[in-house]
């Protein structure tokens, strides 16, 4: 009966075993795929940042905050770059805010409301893209600018197009 019981317990020794080593296996396993495709994720995700970066390098490329040459035309001058980019912007909004028709807005509104400046992209150190909407209308707008010997800001409308409706 001892002998019995002895083999009992190696016969069940040997199965725990073989159980542990088939599960710890299948869980090896399925690691090594997981991380497998993560890797692959990673890769595509790495790939896909490199895209977005040159696309984002290709958006900055028309900006007066990257453009070397336009701000040391306006360091020259002896302008601080950082305050006078905000600057023109705000001026630009806050023409928004005149009485009546828009200043620079070469239409008219066809509705009860006012055109305004919603969008402003500063190109360089004389051309600004300008976005104008009434809500209902809505168009663009090339500008020069200038600052004076006086220090004022002038700007004046080059081109500009008003979208047709959409219905």
């Amino acid at each position: 009966m001892k002998k019995n019981l002895y083999l009992f317990l190696f016969v069940f020794a040997l199965l725990l075993v073989i159980f542990q080593y088939v599960n710890s296996k299948n869980i090896i396993e399925k690691y090594e795929t997981d991380i497998t495709s993560l890797k692959e994720n990673e890769s595509t995700y790495q790939n896909r940042i490199v895209e977005l970066e040159d696309e984002n390098l290709d958006l900055l490329y028309f900006n007066l905050e990257n453009n070397d040459d336009a701000l040391s035309y306006f360091e020259r001058d002896g302008y601080d770059t950082t305050e006078l980019i905000p600057f023109l912007s705000d001026e630009l909004y806050r023409l928004n805010e005149a009485k009546g028709e828009h200043p620079l807005v070469p239409y008219a509104s066809m509705t009860d409301r006012k055109m305004l400046i919603n969008k402003v992209r500063l190109l360089n150190h004389k051309w600004i893209i300008a976005d104008f909407s009434d809500g209902d209308y809505w168009g663009e707008m090339l500008l020069t600018y200038e600052i004076t010997e006086n220090r004022e800001l002038k700007f004046k409308v080059v081109e500009s197009l008003l979208y047709p409706p959409q219905q």
